[in-house]
C-alpha cells in the first residue's frame, strides 16, 4: 500500500514560500516606515487595536505583519542562497576527493575535518563580529562557505561506493575522462543524498541567520529580520505581553 504524503507540512511550508515571495503585494504597510503616534499599538484582537495592523505596531510605529513578511523573505534566501552555495563548493571538491583519491583526496578531507571541528555558529559570528555584518550578501557568503566541509564529506562517501559499479567501469574502459565521469556520470547518482541534505540545512540557516540576526552581528538594523523583532521584542515581554 503506497504512503500517502504528508500533505499538511507540505501546505504550511508552501505558505511560507509564498509568503516571503509575494510580501511586497502581501505587506499592508512599508515595513520600515513607522508613525510614533501609533507605536506599541496591539494586534487587532486586543482592545485598543486596529484592523489596518493586524499584529499591532511595534515601538517606532512600523507595522509588524509587515516586517514579519519582509523579514521572512529575508531569511528564505539566507537560508536557500547559503546552502546552494556550500553544495557549489562542497559538491565538487567531495567529487574530486571521492573519485581521485590520492593526496588530494586526503588534502581535501583533512581540509574538511578541520572545517567541521570548529562549530558553525562560532566562525559566523567571529567574522561578521570582527567584519561589522550588517549584509545580507555577507551572511550569504560567511555561511555558505563555512558549510561546504559537510557536502564534501557526504559526496565522497557516495562517491567511492558508486566508482565501483559497472557504469562507471564501462566510461572508464571507453576512455572518457575524469571530469565527463564524475559530473555527467557519478553526479546525477548521488543528487538524492546532496538533496536530502539541503533540506535539513535550510531550516538550520535560517535558525542561524536569526540567531546572529538577534546578537547584532546579521543584517543592518535597517533591514526587516525576524532575529531582529526578537531582540527589540525583549525590551516590552512584560508591557507588552502580546
Amino acid at each position: 500500500m503506497p504512503k500517502k504524503l504528508p500533505w499538511f507540512p507540505i501546505f504550511v511550508l508552501l505558505a511560507f514560500v509564498l509568503a516571503a515571495v509575494f510580501a511586497p503585494y502581501l505587506a499592508p504597510h512599508d515595513p520600515m516606515q513607522g508613525d510614533l503616534m501609533i507605536s506599541q499599538m496591539p494586534p487587532a484582537w486586543v482592545p485598543g487595536g486596529e484592523p489596518a495592523y493586524p499584529l499591532g505596531t511595534d515601538e517606532q510605529g512600523r507595522d509588524v505583519l509587515s516586517i514579519l513578511l519582509f523579514g521572512l523573505r529575508v531569511s528564505l534566501a539566507v537560508g536557500f542562497a547559503a546552502v546552494l552555495l556550500s553544495v557549489a563548493i562542497g559538491t565538487p571538491l567531495g567529487l574530486l576527493a571521492g573519485y581521485a583519491g590520492g593526496r588530494l583526496g586526503e588534502l581535501i578531507m583533512r581540509l574538511a575535518d578541520i572545517q567541521l571541528a570548529v562549530p558553525t555558529f562560532l566562525v559566523a559570528l567571529v567574522v561578521l563580529a570582527l567584519t561589522g555584518g550588517g549584509s545580507v550578501l555577507k551572511l550569504i557568503l560567511v555561511i555558505g562557505v563555512v558549510g561546504w566541509a559537510n557536502y564534501a564529506r557526504l559526496v565522497r562517501g557516495a562517491v567511492l561506493s558508486e566508482k565501483e559499479r559497472e557504469y562507471v567501469l564501462a566510461a572508464e574502459a571507453l576512455g572518457m575522462s575524469r571530469g565527463r565521469i564524475m559530473f555527467r556520470h557519478i553526479l546525477p547518482n548521488v543528487l538524492s543524498v546532496i538533496l536530502v541534505q539541503m533540506s535539513v540545512d535550510v531550516p538550520r540557516v535560517i535558525l542561524l541567520e536569526a540567531t546572529l540576526s538577534f546578537l547584532g552581528v546579521g543584517v543592518s538594523i535597517e533591514t526587516p529580520a525576524i532575529g531582529l523583532m526578537i531582540q527589540r521584542g525583549l525590551d516590552y515581554i512584560y508591557s507588552g505581553v502580546w
